[in-house]
């Protein structure tokens, strides 16, 4: 962390294979996260297991995607799945240069067939007073499904999160009509990065031609100073979403 400034990103990473699915790309997502030069990462559809896949493509990692990516740079980091079928799962993971204090994962799946989750860490920051605390979200594609994921959210910051205390929550919402402002700001006075210095929502989906606003970082006691969308090569041949990426100032 240089000048008390944290470089945050989150991503989509389509379960390591690239738009059209033919190809698995987990190597070169990692390298391009790596230029990127993060802190933290907060990423979705992070395959846990596959043992199709694992057996099928000669470049699947040994060691876990979640381990995988984090080495050697993100020395701390935490997987939950929240979608399970025969083959294996996947789910969101947190990647972090510095030491998860704790993490838990709370199920918002309110059908079985869409499982969702919300992955909550906490995190010392160097010389900072409070703690820090992040959630990597990835929300349902139903607007009534949503609806009750921003009440759960809402709840768990509510007895979890000391109000003084900085947060981040920040993945893949699926909320192209914009309905997690009057949850977000009214009741828990959090503010969107790239809206806030751009006046308007990133557009991150399709990754090849952004269309839709489905990724987004909401913050509540840090400083944005800058917020952009990652559109150019390689970016734009990877995942399916268009990743984000901000510096905030503590």
């Amino acid at each position: 962390m240089q000048d008390n400034q944290l470089r945050i990103l989150t991503y989509n990473i389509h379960k390591g294979f690239n738009v059209g699915n033919r190809h698995f790309i987990l190597h070169q997502i990692r390298d391009a996260l790596i230029e990127t030069n993060a802190d933290i990462l907060f990423l979705q559809e992070m395959q846990g297991e596959h043992k199709e896949h694992e057996i099928k493509y000669s470049n699947w990692p040994e060691c876990s995607h979640s381990e995988f990516l984090a080495q050697d740079i993100w020395p701390h980091y935490a997987y939950a799945k929240n979608a399970v079928y025969g083959v294996g799962h996947h789910g969101n993971a947190i990647l972090s240069k510095y030491e998860l204090n704790s993490w838990e994962n709370i199920n918002v799946s309110p059908f079985a067939w869409a499982s969702r989750s919300l992955l909550h860490g906490v995190i010392k920051l160097p010389e900072a007073v409070s703690e820090l605390h992040i959630i990597c979200i990835h929300l349902g594609l139903m607007a009534r499904e949503r609806r009750r994921q921003f009440e759960t959210l809402c709840k768990r910051i509510d007895e979890y999160v000391p109000y003084g205390s900085p947060l981040i929550i920040a993945g893949d919402f699926n909320d192209w009509t914009v309905q997690a402002e009057k949850y977000f700001y009214q009741r828990l006075e959090l503010k969107e990065a790239y809206k806030t210095l751009h006046n308007r929502y990133a557009r991150t989906f399709p990754s090849w031609l952004p269309a839709l606003q489905m990724d987004r970082i909401y913050y509540r006691g840090l400083q944005p100073i800058n917020c952009e969308r990652l559109t150019h090569s390689p970016w734009n041949r990877l995942s399916d979403h268009a990743p984000l990426i901000a510096t905030f100032k503590l």
